[in-house]
């Protein structure tokens, strides 16, 4: 059995899954600023995200936390930091998107990688935009001397989350202090083992 470990990157800032004492609008699974998810765009997202996973021969039970958890976390990044994007007028191009598309990141593959991070591959885009859009936005608030402002901007928008889906506790990455990587919340992925062919 071959396994993985998996590093769910988040910006900086990321707020623990909790009850809040402001009132949740109804049907909804999260609202980030101006943006509200709807339990049912959850719902649609974490089967796409199932399936996903059992394609690539993965054990979903491995994760640690339930599926729509990994998938509301991928929702709430993605949502901040279109967000900021907007605000800052960061613009990310179809060519990088295709080409961080192609980056396997800290895994053997582009897809495991997506898959990490609570990403169906084949529906890929919106997340990658929004990832290298913050890399962008880094970029333009000075780079590495930048992590701070990035980090105060990203912690501006302030997730209010249905408190059904539970509590996720974040950690720093020792890579990028600037960047969370939340593997308490997964452990790891395991990959299943093949059905042997019989002789």
């Amino acid at each position: 059995m071959k396994s993985i470990r998996v590093a769910a990157v988040a910006a900086a800032g990321v707020v623990a899954l909790t009850a809040c004492s402001s009132p949740m609008q109804a049907g909804a699974a999260a609202v980030v600023g101006s943006e509200r998810i709807s339990v049912s765009r959850l719902t649609e997202d974490t089967q796409e995200y199932l399936a996903a996973l059992k394609r690539a021969n993965l054990d979903e039970s491995a994760l640690g936390v339930p599926a729509n958890q990994a998938v509301l976390r991928r929702l709430v990044d993605e949502s901040i930091s279109r967000q900021l994007m907007v605000r800052h007028k960061v613009q990310v191009s179809e060519t990088e998107i295709d080409t961080a598309l192609k980056n396997p990141g800290q895994f053997e593959s582009p897809e495991i990688n997506l898959l990490a991070n609570g990403v169906n591959p084949a529906d890929a885009r919106s997340y990658v935009r929004a990832m290298v859009g913050l890399t962008k936005l880094q970029q333009q608030f000075g780079g590495e001397a930048g992590q701070q402002r990035l980090i105060q901007e990203y912690t501006s928008i302030k997730p209010i989350f249905n408190p059904r889906y539970g509590v996720l506790n974040p950690q720093r990455s020792q890579e990028n202090p600037a960047l969370f990587v939340d593997t308490g919340r997964f452990g790891k992925l395991t990959q299943q083992a093949q059905p042997q062919q019989q002789g």
